[in-house]
């Protein structure tokens, strides 16, 4: 049950029975050749902990928009010889990880993307991943959207907690395959309708976010600084983003590969 980058399926379950109806029964639907590992973390020494970002090629032919990027959850419990295993679909990779992140991975374990990948085109698409993966429960997905042609995107609508005004927030996931990155931005609206009608006719910028405003600007550029640092060692210097730069997606079509971000 080896994916073809040479990270196993393999969760070594063959002496443990499953702890519940629900792990029973997600064991049957699991299927690991559809799947495509882009991240794992496993604990030790006993390893009594498995958390997996993987893509979903199934997805590409199936309901048209599914998310593609499945998170799995493995827990060994050594004493009993049980497990439980738990799966879960999710637009875009920080999603998947934000899930996993809220059932003990830590979250710089599960970071960082494997294998054939576009890359984040510039500071701030870091910046809102890393919010969205340390964001605990902040956010509760309403509906999520993948598109393979063009549009080349997917979308995650989510009622952030956090948040005085505006609370409904459309996290827009970009990519441009012929530059190899993606771009990811969020942006805020009074209600679900608000940001639904944004979608349907794209009639104007992403509205930014209230933290986005002129007297936060100062904020958001030092974390994404600190981030541009922490990015730099080995690294090429990717392009800064402008806070003032508008956030509609470029003209023409864009080639895109799956969601899983492989070519």
């Amino acid at each position: 049950m080896n994916d073809r980058f040479g990270f196993a399926f393999d969760f070594d379950l063959d002496e443990l029975a499953p702890a519940d109806t629900a792990s029973e029964e997600a064991v049957e639907r699991f299927w690991s050749g559809d799947l495509t590992a882009l991240s794992q973390h496993h604990t030790t020494p006993n390893g009594s902990h498995s958390f997996v970002v993987a893509h979903d090629q199934s997805a590409t032919w199936g309901v048209p928009g599914a998310p593609q990027v499945m998170a799995i959850a493995v827990a060994r419990d050594l004493t009993r010889f049980t497990f439980t295993l738990e799966t879960s679909h999710h637009a875009t990779a920080s999603f998947a990880q934000a899930w996993l992140v809220e059932r003990g991975c830590p979250p710089e374990k599960i970071a960082k993307i494997h294998g054939g990948s576009l890359k984040p085109a510039d500071d701030l698409t870091v910046w809102v991943e890393r919010q969205i993966r340390e964001s605990g429960a902040r956010y509760e997905v309403f509906d999520n959207h993948t598109s393979d042609s063009d549009p080349c995107e997917t979308w995650t609508l989510t009622h952030d907690s956090s948040a005085a005004q505006a609370p409904v927030r459309l996290f827009h996931e970009e990519w441009d395959h012929a530059a190899g990155t993606y771009t990811m931005r969020e942006g805020a609206f009074a209600d679900v309708g608000a940001a639904r009608a944004w979608l349907d006719d794209r009639s104007g910028p992403l509205p930014e976010p209230l933290e986005y405003s002129d007297h936060n600007v100062a904020v958001v550029r030092a974390r994404i600084a600190r981030i541009a640092l922490s990015r730099s060692a080995g690294t090429a210097t990717a392009p800064k983003a402008s806070l003032d730069a508008p956030r509609t997606p470029p003209a023409g079509p864009v080639q895109r590969p799956v969601q899983g971000r492989l070519l």
